[in-house]
């Protein structure tokens, strides 16, 4: 008696064990996994962001604007900023990258010598740069 009892615990537990293993086996069939493309991170002009690039409406290009341009500091206020600014500069055109602006903006000059303009932004070159909005000073650069 205590053989048969032996034997058919023993022959229960593998059947739940072949259960257990089959349940495990048989789930849902996974989602596949989305993968980041690398790259894969182009703008409207085909500029693509992680590489630095950037599209200037002055060169009509995907360019990157720490390269063969005049770096912008925020004009002394007391303030800290981890971030800079831009411009490039194209016959009596400038294009200016601002990290306060989405997009860039352009000014125009008349002549050698004059400040470039659009609106109430004015760019003087003055001992280096000084780029003014509405009269007030917001950044310098040389």
């Amino acid at each position: 008696m205590k053989k048969m009892f032996l034997f058919l615990i023993m022959a229960s537990a593998i059947s739940c064990g072949k259960k257990v293993s089959q349940e495990s086996t048989s789930t849902a069939p996974k989602e596949p996994k989305k993968e980041a493309v690398v790259g894969g991170d182009s703008d409207s002009h085909g500029c693509k962001g992680s590489a630095g690039y950037t599209w200037s409406v002055l060169k009509k290009e995907c360019i990157r604007v720490f390269e063969n341009s005049t770096r912008l500091n925020h004009a002394e206020d007391g303030k800290t900023y981890s971030t800079v600014s831009y411009v490039i500069f194209d016959g009596n055109k400038a294009e200016l990258f601002l990290d306060i602006q989405k997009e860039s903006i352009i000014l125009e000059r008349k002549s050698e010598g004059d400040s470039w303009v659009n609106g109430d932004w004015q760019l003087i070159p003055w001992k280096g740069y000084v780029l003014k909005k509405a009269g007030k000073i917001l950044y310098t650069g040389e």
